[in-house]
């Protein structure tokens, strides 16, 4: 009689109930009962589905030893309710389940609840944005730029066009990393984390993801007190200043210095009830419906603690600050009146851990629609809450660290030219005026005309340069700009004046040329003395 482990995943209580209705109706013990003289084959009695399914989910990895007698029958009114059982006479729905001797069967057949249809997703991990993403609705191209205005040699030393120093790169536009960036990135990593710890494809299935406010997340992480609880901005969402006051008033029992009412026999029991009642009617639980599944999907990696953990600090994230902060004081005072020995009895017939989760897990968790098992899963959550809120309630440091880290590079990272030493000496394009399509257009076509034509002057009168290398770097510039090189020189003739033609020197005449013509020797009679 074990229960199969359900992990994490879309639609954890959709497949608990199915796991446990196929439990229930194949292993229930059925035998004959007489009931007014009559008997009935294969059924059972109320009282015994309730001690086989309350041992069952027990002994289940996925419920746990914390459920009650009383929640086991919560549960079965629900199976009765949906048809799973029925009573000996083939009535069901309406029929109130008790704990009792009444004798219930199994109907025919019992379809299992069918699973929601996926919606699409990407199997990527959520991708945060980088640093050269344009913003949303916006194209590179269409990003107004201020031309920047530096001087001849910057230019040269930054293109190098003439010696051909740099390779053909694109133009990346730097824009500033602003308030909404860093805001997207902590979000799109949290998230990110949250994905890779649950081992889900995609988040769509458990939460939805545009409801996730990146401003909650950034505030739970920096707006905290030095005992860790988050501080409120407004303080209209604060705690009502006398359920603050008993609250403090049960955790610190019997160090209550502050207390100015009389005690009396029961004054603990009143101001529990106090407690519960506030927390009681809240128009939603702490957790909130959006992130019912979210948490419900967690409660799938409790045999792995330490995962369990991490999973719950990035989803306590994502609470509103106001929650989070109640969530911290009321798990706070749950576990001081548990530990505390000096604490009467709140409650005859259970005990005090077992009263703690009865009295706030519907307050903690619960769905907006009803859930067969939301009542179970809540009982689960809040125990391992109890157990282990210290850890789950901080911040984790790992995301935090690797967060920050991000951030800080990308606002050190800068565009980088092969041999261009002086970037630093230039100052980034802003975008904080919005200029004209018109001023846009003329931009674009003359922005960059004016550098390149300086350029090309200082090339023209650099007196360093010898006529065949201004000739060669002139080719070159030509060829790379050709609308610029053509506005400077629009003739053959405009170019030939750079270069005027010199005089040929007309060639020397050898000395030797001019004398006459060489003879060949001849040779003469020797005359002999």
């Amino acid at each position: 009689m074990e229960h199969r482990i359900v992990g994490p995943g879309p639609y954890r209580a959709t497949k608990l109930w199915n796991e446990t209705v196929e439990l229930f109706r194949t292993r229930m013990p059925l035998r004959k009962h007489r009931c007014r003289f009559k008997s009935y084959e294969h059924c059972f009695t109320a009282a015994e589905a309730v001690d086989w399914l309350h041992e069952l989910l027990r002994c289940s990895q996925n419920f746990g030893p914390e459920v009650t007698r009383k929640q086991t029958v919560q549960l079965l009114k629900k199976f009765l309710k949906n048809h799973v059982i029925e009573d000996i006479k083939g009535k069901w729905g309406q029929e109130d389940f008790e704990d009792n001797r009444h004798l219930y069967r199994f109907p025919p057949s019992s379809p299992l609840k069918p699973y929601p249809k996926k919606p699409p997703y990407q199997k990527d991990v959520i991708k945060f944005p980088e640093w050269n993403d344009p913003p949303a609705g916006t194209s590179q191209e269409n990003i107004p730029v201020r031309p920047v205005v530096m001087n001849s040699e910057m230019w040269y030393k930054r293109h190098s066009i003439a010696i051909g120093e740099v390779p053909a790169c694109r133009l990346v536009y730097r824009r500033q990393l602003t308030e909404a960036n860093v805001e997207e990135i902590w979000k799109s990593m949290t998230l990110s984390y949250l994905q890779k710890i649950l081992g889900l494809d995609s988040l769509e299935e458990i939460l939805d993801i545009k409801l996730v406010n990146s401003k909650f997340i950034i505030h739970n992480v920096y707006s905290v007190s030095k005992q860790g609880v988050v501080i409120l901005d407004d303080k209209s969402k604060e705690l009502p200043h006398w359920v603050l006051s008993a609250m403090k008033c049960l955790a610190n029992w019997p160090n209550c210095s502050d207390l100015k009412q009389p005690m009396y026999l029961g004054f603990e029991k009143d101001v529990f009830k106090t407690i519960a009642d506030y927390y009681g009617h809240l128009k939603e639980p702490l957790l909130t419906f959006h992130l019912f599944d979210a948490f419900v999907s967690v409660l799938g990696l409790l045999q792995k603690e330490k995962m369990a953990i991490e999973a719950f600090q990035i989803c306590c994230l994502l609470l509103p600050p106001e929650n989070r902060r109640k969530l911290q004081l009321l798990m706070r005072m749950m576990t001081r009146i548990c530990l505390n020995k000096e604490m009467p009895p709140l409650c005859d017939g259970f005990g005090t851990r077992t009263l703690m989760v009865q009295t706030f897990s519907r307050c903690i968790l619960c769905s907006k629609d009803e859930v067969d098992l939301d009542e179970l899963l809540a009982a689960r959550l809040v125990t391992f809450l109890m157990d282990n809120y210290q850890e789950i309630l901080k911040v984790p440091v790992a995301l935090q660290t690797s967060i920050e880290e991000r951030v800080a590079h990308l606002r050190r990272v800068q565009i980088k030219y092969p041999g261009a030493d002086m970037d630093i000496t230039l100052s980034a394009p802003s975008f904080c005026r919005q200029i004209s399509p018109e001023e846009f257009e003329y931009q674009r076509a003359y922005g960059s005309q004016e550098p390149l034509a300086a350029l090309l002057e200082d090339v023209i009168t650099d007196a360093k340069l010898s006529s065949k290398e201004k000739k060669k770097k002139l080719k070159q510039f030509q060829k790379s700009y050709p609308e610029v090189y053509q506005e400077r020189f629009p003739t053959p003739e405009s170019e030939a004046l750079l270069f005027p033609e010199k005089p040929k020197p007309k060639p020397q005449l050898l000395l030797w040329a001019l004398k006459n013509p060489f003879q060949p020797f001849q040779r003469t009679r020797s005359f002999r003395m």
